[in-house]
């Protein structure tokens, strides 16, 4: 066997101890330059800091070069190991399910695309910063951490180029902009006679009146207060440069799509066309969305009671733009103090960019399929098709579709039905979404989160009870942007939840959770949350019980706008059958007395009549539970006849029930609302109707109506001569009452003297 030659021993171990120790001197400076990029803005040295002889200064410079050549080995290397877990250098996917605020997460490749492979460690290295500065103010010796758009706005370098200099001037009066609505609302503190105002009860309020095309009728309620006579410009200045709150004002109609003007944030700008024309086939904003983004952006809250589906996604469109503005106007802020806080070594009184935690916007949704829409616009708004990525996205899609309900063909539901329950209808979520660079993680930590998208039910195993050893709610203690969509579903959910989150709104958080006070707004350490607060109300139906939590739990200081527009025509003319109607009015003295007082009326009124043997085949619709258990232990105590379908009830008693009802062997059909509301069945035999109370929904009203058909009679009954409808209702009913029949017919009942009024429907209604 041919020898190829002799290996000498100091050609492979030799020669690099040889370059090892010519550059042992220089080991510090060698480790800095291999993980810096190459034209990355870094903090140079003055020359004149280090001195050396020309003949050593000679011998160094052979040895830097030398150095460079192995540093740039050293890069290549670090480059290569970062891109085994980029898209770019390996297909394979690493998806982490853990919910841990401290793993490392890396998205497959079918739910990250990136531009760079040291965009994902950048986005990284961003996150830890920002999560660190939420809590302490730190310094940044690498640009890398910044966005595009900040890396316009904040240069770390201490060199003597032009374009190196601490902060733009420009760039500094864009960020902290006096007209811009975010700075306006979220930058000053309240003056005293504006304090006494809001805490007062009764709020002393100017009310304003507004017409617009689309909304029209706007009914705002603008705090009222008396400010000293030094205080009248739109920013305050009092004695000591102190600067205060303006009050709210309306505002001005949207006219323009210069994104600019309306100061929304350039990073989501070039997005805006698209995800709209995406999701409603239009790349400027509609009429609508122009109104509401007026409204919503002048930071007011708003309560909208004209959702439909057919403007649903315009909403949601709307106030995910405004919730994503929000999150990056607060995320710039905090980095941009961060950088100008790198030379200061105390933290002066306009630097306190920061709440008592860090989630910023809650979002309260009724079902997975609304939360899986809303949480897609917001990802389509921050991350391009081409570049960022979607931390556990495969989870997301994984835990957000599906299990969708079947459908029938035959003997369909409604229309509103389908549309309503379409997608994922489970009602237990939470979800945690943290905003960085250019990424956006899923499933964070609450305490880690810009935004929270969660059902009551989510929200309520957390918050817990009181007495309850494992229960939190400090995440909830700086919630500056409140969204409740689709608020008229909750009523079918449970009501006391959405209560119950509303009192733990702003509470003094148990622990610190590292919070550095020296950069807490002074609002937010006095306690005054609240009332700096926006919350946005969307709901299909104006309902006392969203009224109260809109007039009793917002107390925003820049005011409150409430859409009332009047109903012409109310839902009982979509009532197909010729019947009459018969409206029966109880008297009560307040909301509290309208439970006794409904139910004695209607054992000592309304009863003694369906009990006649010509009012057999009665449905009796309860809206509330509560209402349905009192009305049914009195039929089971007074014996009387009668059948019961409830929401708990199960598909073998409710198949029972019907069938006894429909052959007469029961006088009465006990019926709860929210059984029909989950379940939309037929009932048939039907030919009384009694409204304990009338529904939480107006359409339930004609679609009950309408089952009193000869074709889904009992032909061993009567005929259609003999049926009717009667309902009661006491003056606390009023907005039932008008989606009913209408504001012009219910204003005349509601002040009549005469307490039975009656209508007749069918084909000349």
């Amino acid at each position: 066997m041919a020898r190829r030659g002799k290996v000498k021993y100091k050609d492979v171990v030799k020669k690099p101890y040889m370059q090892q120790k010519k550059t042992q001197k220089l080991k510090s400076r060698k480790k800095f330059k291999s993980f810096i990029k190459k034209n990355s803005k870094t903090r140079t040295f003055s020359s004149s800091i280090y001195y050396e002889p020309q003949h050593k200064q000679q011998k160094l410079n052979q040895e830097l070069r030398a150095e460079t050549s192995s540093s740039e080995e050293e890069t290549v290397d670090l480059n290569n190991l970062i891109n085994t877990f980029s898209n770019k250098g390996n297909k394979k996917a690493i998806d982490s399910s853990s919910d841990s605020e401290g793993d490392i997460l890396f998205s497959n490749s079918n739910e990250v695309t990136n531009d760079d492979s040291n965009d994902e460690n950048s986005d990284f290295l961003e996150e830890q910063s920002y999560e660190a500065n939420q809590c302490k103010s730190g310094e940044y010796e690498n640009n890398d951490i910044f966005s595009d758009v900040e890396k316009d706005d904040v240069c770390l370098s201490e060199g003597k180029n032009d374009s190196d200099s601490y902060i733009s001037s420009a760039n500094d009066e864009m960020i902290d902009d006096k007209e811009d609505p975010f700075n306006k609302h979220l930058l000053y503190d309240l003056h005293e006679s504006m304090l006494e105002t809001l805490q007062m009860i009764p709020v002393n309020s100017t009310n304003i009146s507004v017409i617009w095309p689309v909304l029209r009728n706007l009914h705002f309620q603008i705090p009222k207060c008396e400010l000293p006579s030094i205080v009248k410009e739109d920013t305050f200045t009092l004695s000591g440069n102190k600067t205060y709150a303006s009050q709210g004002r309306v505002p001005n109609l949207m006219k323009y799509h210069d994104f600019d003007k309306l100061y929304i944030k350039s990073q989501i700008v070039g997005n805006l066309p698209k995800v709209n024309k995406a999701i409603i086939n239009s790349e400027k904003f509609t009429p609508l969305q122009e109104e509401m983004f007026s409204i919503i952006n002048n930071y007011q809250d708003f309560y909208y009671p004209e959702r439909t589906f057919s403007n649903s996604e315009e909403i949601r469109y709307i106030y995910c733009v405004h919730a994503v503005n929000h999150i990056l106007k607060t995320r710039l802020k905090v980095i941009h103090h961060n950088a100008r806080l790198t030379k200061k070594d105390e933290i002066p009184e306009e630097f306190r960019d920061q709440c008592l935690v860090r989630p910023k916007v809650l979002v309260i949704l009724p079902f997975k399929d609304a939360a899986y829409k809303t949480i897609q616009i917001i990802i389509s708004l921050i991350i391009s098709e081409d570049k960022g990525n979607v931390m556990n996205k495969n989870r997301f899609i994984e835990d957000y579709t599906g299990k969708e309900l079947f459908f029938p063909k035959k003997n369909p539901k409604p229309e509103d039905y389908e549309l309503l329950f379409q997608g994922n209808t489970s009602d237990d979520f939470k979800i945690g979404i943290t905003v960085t660079k250019k990424s956006l993680k899923l499933y964070s930590d609450f305490y880690s989160s810009d935004i929270i998208v969660a059902s009551p039910l989510g929200l309520r195993t957390i918050i817990g009870a009181e007495g309850e050893s494992e229960r939190d709610y400090d995440f909830l203690a700086s919630i500056e942007l409140l969204i409740m969509d689709q608020t008229d579903i909750f009523l079918m959910q449970n009501w006391d939840h959405i209560i119950h989150i509303l009192n733990h709104l702003h509470m003094q958080p148990k622990s610190s959770h590292g919070t550095d006070f020296s950069r807490v707004r002074l609002w937010s350490l006095n306690g005054w949350a609240k009332y700096y607060r926006q919350t946005l109300i969307f709901s299909s139906n104006n309902l006392p019980e969203i009224n109260a939590i809109f007039n009793k739990k917002c107390h925003n200081y820049a005011g409150k706008v409430k859409v009332i527009n009047p109903i012409e025509l109310g839902c009982i003319s979509q009532v197909v059958v010729q019947v009459p109607h018969v409206f029966q009015r109880f008297d009560c003295q307040n909301a509290a007395e309208a439970i006794d007082s409904r139910f004695e009326f209607f054992i000592n009124t309304i009863l003694p009549q369906q009990k006649e043997s010509l009012m057999k085949h009665t449905l009796i619709y309860i809206p509330s539970y509560f209402d349905y258990v009192r009305v049914r232990n009195y039929f089971k105590k007074e014996d009387i006849s009668f059948v019961q379908i409830c929401e708990y009830s199960k598909d073998g008693k409710v198949a029972r029930a019907r069938d006894m009802f429909y052959h007469g062997d029961a006088h009465f059909l006990l019926y709860t609302e929210r059984f029909h509301f989950f379940h939309r069945k037929r009932i048939k035999g039907i030919k009384h109707i009694l409204f304990y109370q009338l529904p939480t929904f107006p359409n339930f009203y004609s679609e009950i109506c309408n089952l009193l058909q000869e074709t889904i009679l009992n032909k061993k009954s009567s005929g259609l001569s003999n049926m009717s409808v009667s309902v009661m209702y006491s003056k606390y009913d009023a907005f039932q009452l008008s989606a009913i029949i209408g504001v012009e017919k219910s204003r005349k009942m509601l002040h009549s003297d005469r307490k039975v009024h009656m209508m007749v429907t069918g084909d000349n209604m």
